[in-house]
């Protein structure tokens, strides 16, 4: 049975969603459950792209000790000595190098002949060969990319010193049986003295990228790439968990396993989310909400006669289990220590642990029992820092005889320094958000607001996502909110995300260098 290499580029390519803005130590959290959850090697950004991309690499490089990790370059030196400098502490470093050889591709935005590209793969693979053992290469837009080229382009980065070809669905535009042939004649007729692992990466346009990944298995690929939850820009990536899952279910098919531990699969799910502002659909596969919902009466009596009737994953497969300890207000600090350990959370500091004891405490005292998504929440539910320090304290509503309503928000630094801002709106959500406009000053438009209910009951603490637009550059963001009152969780969201606003316009989220663009521009 054939070993399936998983790599994660949610870090990378999932953080090109719109709104995506995962801070240094978002990523760094993020890679660590990755490597949880059995990652082989994670795409840890695009390190030429910006001072910020450069650190969270560096500093991801330097934590992992098992998984490893990957840098993505153009075929420019500059981008390939970049992605070194940023990994040369890693345990386990690996640079990845990527050119287009579609048609469309060449012409217009590289602006180079066939031999041109060619030329570029042999000097920037080898280049990049020369600085770390593992390279892989990947012809962009390789699905749109004439066979004969294609296979040219692979045997050129083959010979440079490149041991892992990446065949990307860079516009989502293949299909499963056209995936599996190509796979199956480049590995037929790409020749090496030395093993080549050939992996899919598939963007979901057509809502085909699990397919896609799939056949490409099949087909012979040893290596999968994708991101958690599919994000990633338009329609998203193929949804690792997917394929983790799939594989295991029809292990009797694709006669391939992997070394992903599917228990860990609910709780990485839940952390891209949270720190992405993306919320997980309810009907997505594997860990929707709704995945092992039976709402059909005959569906549940076959289920409770017999889970196999309906239910070809369990819920403890992907992690999903009932509250083994459950915590409540009368719940002492051991109880609590030992509700983290089983949830996995065995990394957590002596110092965060007295502000979520603390947390833990306030929520107790308002909710009849706390569940593990409770407990999941409070650990990621973490808040934005601001340049000035200023974080969400606390607010205060009142209603007025004309029916519209008037809030006091009140925001405070670490040297306990308060600032209150009050302002009139036509309901307390547009009354909360006008005071924290008054308090950031700057020009923000609320594109989108979402209330999700962490768990089930009249108690369950609030999520809030929101998606803002600094109207001065464009840039979009995406922030939430965590609390057990709706209004609190809507004020702290849009506090965070107007405190993305406004670290971009200090300049301390800084403008990226665009993988896409032609290095020559």
């Amino acid at each position: 049975m054939r070993k399936i290499e998983f790599l994660d580029t949610s870090l990378r390519d999932g953080e090109q969603t719109p709104g995506v803005n995962f801070s240094i130590k978002e990523k760094v959290a993020i890679a660590k459950q990755l490597e949880k959850w059995g990652i082989s090697a994670i795409e840890a950004g695009f390190p030429a792209a910006s001072p910020d991309s450069f650190e969270a690499v560096k500093q991801i490089a330097e934590t992992l000790t098992k998984t490893s990790v990957t840098g993505l370059a153009r075929a420019v030196k500059s981008d390939i000595d970049a992605a070194y400098d940023a990994l040369k502490n890693a345990k386990y470093p690996q640079i990845h190098v990527f050119i287009a050889t579609s048609p469309v591709h060449m012409q217009y935005k590289l602006k180079k002949t066939p031999d041109e590209v060619i030329a570029s793969i042999t000097e920037h693979v080898a280049y990049a060969r020369s600085l770390v053992e593992i390279v892989e290469f990947s012809p962009e837009d390789a699905t749109r990319t004439e066979k004969a080229f294609l296979l040219k382009a692979v045997q050129t980065a083959v010979d440079a010193g490149a041991t892992y070809i990446n065949i990307p669905d860079t516009v989502g535009y293949t299909t499963p049986s056209e995936y599996y042939e190509t796979f199956k004649f480049l590995i037929e007729n790409v020749t090496s003295d030395r093993d080549i692992i050939f992996s899919p990466h598939c963007h979901d346009d057509l809502g085909m990228a699990t397919a896609n990944t799939l056949a490409a298995i099949k087909g012979g690929a040893g290596r999968v790439e994708g991101t958690i939850n599919g994000i990633g820009e338009r329609a998203g990536n193929v949804a690792l968990e997917e394929v983790a899952v799939a594989l295991k279910i029809r292990e009797d098919y694709y006669q391939a396993t992997s070394d992903i531990v599917l228990n860990e699969t609910f709780a990485t799910s839940e952390l891209v989310s949270r720190f992405s502002g993306i919320p997980v659909p309810k009907n997505k596969a594997v860990i929707g909400g709704n995945a092992f919902a039976h709402e059909s009466g005959i569906h549940q009596d076959g289920v409770l006669k017999n889970p196999e009737t309906y239910e070809i994953i369990t819920p403890e497969l992907v992690g999903v289990k009932k509250n083994s300890l459950p915590l409540g207000k009368l719940s002492g600090r051991h109880a609590f220590v030992t509700k983290l350990q089983d949830l996995g959370f065995d990394e957590v500091t002596e110092d965060d642990m007295k502000e979520l004891f603390s947390k833990f405490k306030v929520l107790a005292d308002k909710k009849h029992e706390i569940t593990d998504a409770d407990i999941r929440a409070l650990v990621a539910g973490t808040t934005v820092e601001n340049p000035e320090g200023f974080q969400f304290d606390n607010m205060v509503i009142s209603s007025n005889d004309d029916g519209t309503q008037t809030v006091t928000i009140s925001l405070k630094n670490e040297g306990h320094e308060v600032i209150e801002t009050t302002a009139n709106g036509s309901g307390s959500v547009e009354a909360t958000f006008n005071a924290i406009d008054q308090f950031f000053n700057q020009s923000v438009k609320l594109d989108s607001y979402n209330i999700i209910a962490i768990t089930e009951g009249i108690d369950a603490q609030a999520e809030v996502h929101v998606t803002v637009e600094n109207n001065d550059t464009g840039t979009i963001f995406n922030a939430n909110g965590l609390d057990f009152d709706v209004l609190r969780a809507s004020a702290i969201a849009y506090a965070n995300a107007n405190t993305l606003v406004q670290r971009e316009n200090a300049g301390i989220i800084t403008r990226k260098i665009s993988e896409k663009a032609n290095p020559e521009d």
